[in-house]
């Protein structure tokens, strides 16, 4: 059924997704189709819930109109993000899609907690709900529906990389089981005349905040500014690997103004006996065919690596050395050599790993100090830098 639709709605062009008006597409049909379906079920379970008296069915209802009103909403984020770039914003408004995401993340919380006061007024004033066949089957077909939102949703969210959508899969999975509490409540009803429907709500309304809770923190991650996906990034360095001039990279950054509208920078190491022009052209030439390959804006830094200098070739061993002894996950890069009067100057940049708790000018001066008992004459101008990645 996705790929009907997608082939319906988005047509011969759906595999190009870097494309924004193909991606704004996805994006469309996605929200649309949450939002019909959501109202569906929110008319049938409203329907039920408030002739058979039940507060779990009613609030169950209810959590799917939100899910149609975070449709509507993550749709109005999408149209604002693909605004096109104007002298305040030269890098678009691909961001406008996280701050609709946390609107919705907020109103999905108000709704559990709305839920959550209802469902503790039933407790504390029970009545049996009067639940028919009608009944157990609507709630059985939503669950149904909701185990195909979930596949569809997550599709289209790969498709994309959208992380509106993503959140929607997980939503409709939770809302899976959400549903199958409310079945059973209504079952046990039905079956034993056990007033569990207030119970039941609770727990309803607790997956509701926990959902729109986790999905808050998801795009405040990314609105702060969050690691890229590792595949991504694993993905840059297997590019540079395919240019011969360029004999490794580092210090490698990306940016995310919003989904599609990536920034990445980087440092590429080449030979410094090499011609400068020739070595520029390969690099110009990297940045042109990444940001085809990844439809990303891309600026790359020109390192230039001594490779024939054999007191530099040892001395660079000495100082990988001494790190990793200092700790095995640091590594050094940018490594230079200036000679003095009675010094040699190593100025070199040491990466410290983002979870490592020793303090930069702790790792500077141990480092330094093992480096000076092995290479008195040296002197180390050392820059401590962490990974961006």
């Amino acid at each position: 059924m996705t790929n009907l639709l997608t082939r319906i709605f988005i047509g011969k062009n759906k595999d190009d997704t870097n494309n924004p008006k193909i991606r704004g597409k996805y994006a469309a049909l996605g929200c649309f189709t949450g939002i019909f379906l959501n109202v569906l079920l929110f008319a049938g379970k409203l329907t039920m819930g408030l002739l058979s008296h039940s507060v779990a069915i009613i609030a169950d209802a209810f959590n799917n109109i939100s899910d149609a009103g975070s449709s509507v909403v993550a749709l109005i984020g999408f149209r604002l993000a693909n605004k096109p770039v104007d002298k305040k914003h030269p890098l678009g408004h691909g961001r406008l899609e996280y701050v609709t995401g946390f609107i919705v993340d907020m109103l999905i919380i108000l709704v559990g907690f709305e839920l959550l006061t209802s469902s503790v007024d039933k407790i504390m004033h029970p009545q049996l709900p009067a639940v028919g066949t009608a009944t157990l089957i609507i709630l059985g077909a939503a669950i149904l529906v909701k185990i195909w939102l979930f596949f569809f949703y997550r599709k289209i969210a790969k498709t994309i990389n959208s992380t509106a959508l993503k959140a929607a899969s997980f939503d409709s999975l939770t809302d899976c089981i959400a549903t199958t509490l409310v079945l059973t409540s209504a079952i046990v009803a039905k079956i034993c005349g056990w007033q569990i429907d207030g119970y039941v709500g609770i727990l309803v309304a607790v997956f509701i905040m926990f959902t729109g809770l986790k999905a808050a923190k998801e795009t405040i991650d990314l609105l702060l500014g969050s690691t890229p996906d590792p595949e991504f990034v694993k993905q840059i360095y297997t590019f540079a690997q395919g240019y011969p001039l360029v004999l490794g990279i580092h210090d490698v950054m990306v940016h995310d103004y919003g989904p599609g509208r990536q920034i990445v920078s980087f440092h590429a190491e080449v030979d410094s006996e090499q011609d400068i022009n020739i070595a520029h052209e390969e690099v110009d030439r990297m940045e042109r065919d990444m940001h085809e390959t990844f439809g990303c804006i891309v600026t790359i830094h020109l390192d230039p690596l001594v490779m024939n200098d054999p007191l530099l070739n040892e001395l660079h061993q000495v100082a990988v050395t001494a790190a990793k002894e200092v700790n095995p996950d640091f590594s050094i890069h940018d490594f230079r050599m200036t000679m003095g009067e009675t010094n040699v100057n190593l100025i070199f940049d040491l990466l410290l790993p983002a979870d490592c708790k020793m303090e930069t000018e702790e790792a500077e001066n141990l480092v330094n100090e093992k480096i000076q008992r092995q290479k008195p004459n040296c002197f180390c101008v050392i820059r401590v830098e962490r990974p961006f990645i």
